[in-house]
């Protein structure tokens, strides 16, 4: 076909096009306007997987839960659609290609991760719920696959890490300026604070640990820019900026200890302090704990000071666990979750099921003003205490395995590195992770599209730096 034909081949599909859609419009059907942008996408996802993956990154931040306008099924908008998609499209390309690197798939947290979801189904198999522990189960499927597993091959050029940190990070900016906007429109309150991010995110909880995963990384990338992209170093100092203030105004005090614990992480490693210490100083702090946890019991229960406006008295109502309603609340459900591990500790109530069964298992003495009985502000509070309730102590073992070889690598990966890049990249995406891992404590968001996409990326981004930019793997390929 010559250019002159593929011209007026063109021209006529598109004034067809527009007359058809101008008659749509005159009778108030205005949903073929789209037809355009939905061709814009068959055509990415035919030619450019990449930049459909660094698309989810971008609109993730911004995507919105519809349940909150009333429908039934929970599906965050655009972003799950979108990876429900790339999934179906990376099964049926390993189903039909076989030239994907192996290593991806017997990389150890790959292996790690089929073990997580093989117990994660046999939980299933045993729920107590089994429709609620199915969509669970599924859900998890659309969020860690195409995240992880395509995200290794989209992270094979390392230029792709800091475009999808930034991805993120630009769909980020929109949601956290509206936050601010609403939270001094409400005179910057201790209320305000825990709803102002909403729709975009459920509470000032799970913002201020998104926000905690990338200030590493975007801290690490303003410092280390070349002087002479001078418009990309303001803008990464801005981004910067904007990031601090935000989680500074997030209230968020797991978000805040998380930080401090990955700067902690940060002098370890650079100073190369060995783990042995560090293992040995947490036994001796352990030890002494549990010699002392009497003294220390009545000491936090001196502790009288609650959530305030203040930033010293609300870092300081941390340790509150005498009257600070939000302190006594998590208490009360990890103690939920202890329970009906208790009750069944191999296979767990059903992924999915926390919300649904610990009502009968909370303590009168625990409840709080804001105990509810329908599991309708949040979960278990911790990761780790959620799996273990709902998977029992195999779910925990896997997830527990997951993280520890997130860990072992991000340090390998580092030591190994090819060049300072590549060293750079994977201490700052480590830090991220390990803001996470410690959030984990205290909160649990890897169901969301909002914490998965970003924590399963990192991860993926230390998987491709170890299998492609490291000394021993560039040797043996």
């Amino acid at each position: 076909m010559d250019s002159k034909t593929k011209i007026l081949l063109t021209s006529g599909v598109s004034l067809v096009y527009i007359a058809i859609n101008t008659f749509l419009i005159a009778n108030e059907w205005y949903w073929f306007s789209l037809l355009p942008v939905l061709l814009l996408f068959a055509v990415a996802f035919i030619f450019s997987l990449d930049l459909i993956y660094l698309l989810v990154a971008f609109v993730t931040p911004m995507s919105i839960d519809i349940t909150n306008f009333g429908m039934s099924i929970g599906l965050s908008i655009p972003s799950e659609p979108i990876l429900i998609a790339l999934f179906g499209i990376f099964v049926l390309k390993l189903l039909h290609d076989d030239n994907f690197d192996k290593r991806i798939f017997t990389h150890p947290i790959s292996i790690a991760i089929y073990f997580y979801f093989a117990w994660m189904l046999i939980s299933v198999l045993t729920s107590s719920d089994i429709v609620v522990s199915l969509k669970w189960f599924i859900a998890r499927l659309w969020l860690i696959v195409p995240t992880y597993f395509f995200g290794i091959i989209v992270f094979k050029n390392i230029k792709n890490i800091p475009r999808f940190i930034w991805a993120f990070v630009i769909g980020f900016i929109p949601v956290i300026l509206f936050t601010l906007t609403v939270h001094a429109n409400n005179n910057f309150s201790d209320h305000a604070a825990h709803w102002a991010m909403t729709p975009f995110f459920n509470d000032h909880t799970s913002y201020g640990a998104i926000l905690a995963m990338f200030i590493p990384f975007v801290l690490g990338f303003s410092i280390n820019v070349d002087n002479s992209k001078f418009n990309l170093k303001i803008f990464s100092y801005l981004a910067l900026v904007l990031l601090l203030v935000a989680i500074f105004f997030s209230i968020s005090r797991a978000a805040w200890a998380s930080l401090v614990g990955a700067f902690g992480v940060f002098i370890m490693i650079k100073f190369r302090i060995k783990f042995s210490w560090v293992l040995s100083a947490a036994s001796v702090f352990i030890i002494l704990a549990f010699s002392f946890s009497q003294t220390i019991l009545q000491k936090l229960e001196k502790n009288k000071q609650d959530s305030s406006d203040n930033f010293i008295e609300h870092v300081e109502s941390m340790s509150n666990i005498a009257t600070d309603a939000s302190n006594l609340e998590r208490i009360n459900r990890w103690n939920s979750a202890l329970h009906l591990f208790y009750a069944k500790p191999v296979f767990g109530w059903g992924p999915g099921t926390y919300q649904f069964v610990y009502a009968p298992f909370q303590n009168v003495a625990d409840k709080t003003v804001i105990s509810t009985n329908v599991g309708n502000k949040g979960t278990a509070h911790s990761e780790y205490l959620l799996i273990l309730s709902e998977q029992g102590v195999f779910g925990l073992i896997s997830l527990l395995s997951i993280f520890i070889l997130i860990i072992t690598t991000s340090i390998r990966a580092y030591n190994n590195s090819i060049n300072q890049k590549a060293k750079q990249f994977a201490l700052l995406l480590f830090l991220g992770l390990i803001t996470y891992i410690l959030h984990a404590f205290f909160n649990n968001f890897l169901d969301t599209d909002k914490a998965s996409i970003p924590f399963w990326g990192f991860a993926a981004a230390i998987v491709a730096i170890d299998i492609y930019h490291t000394k021993n793997n560039v040797k043996g390929e």
